[in-house]
């Protein structure tokens, strides 16, 4: 049997709910002014980008540390096609790896990508079960 993990989500009234974290800290998720809402949280489709984003970010930020790697800068582009029919869902997301610096390792970054993206991230996993995915790393140079 596997960890689980339990989330309580509350509703506030209106279109608006607060939901913990096992990190302590609460997040507001909230409709827009199109559908009833006031704006004021964060909508539940583009978090779920944030947390594949954010869980491979982890992956490869800690790689990074590991192999003593220089980057000054370091984001994620993840763009995603919503289906029209309801239920919408993302059939396509891309995913970009941007790695900013004038010393970059593109190799062992590349490395630290695809570990992310082939072994260690599980959101990925998950995304991969309904999405088809586009992943690219690009090197900026300053």
């Amino acid at each position: 049997m596997g960890t689980t993990n339990h989330i309580t989500t509350k509703w506030l009234g209106n279109m608006a709910f607060e939901s913990n974290n096992p990190s302590g800290l609460n997040l507001t998720i909230d409709a827009g002014p199109d559908d009833g809402g006031e704006g004021k949280g964060l909508r539940p489709k583009a978090l779920m980008l944030s947390g594949l984003a954010g869980c491979s970010g982890l992956d490869v930020a800690s790689l990074i540390k590991k192999m003593k790697l220089e980057v000054d800068e370091f984001t994620i582009e993840t763009i995603a096609n919503l289906t029209d029919e309801h239920p919408k869902y993302y059939d396509s997301v891309v995913i970009e790896y941007h790695f900013h610096g004038n010393n970059l390792d593109e190799k062992k970054l590349q490395r630290a990508v695809d570990l992310s993206v082939e072994k260690y991230c599980g959101v990925m996993e998950m995304f991969r079960r309904f999405a088809e995915l586009t992943i690219s790393t690009k090197f900026h140079y300053s």
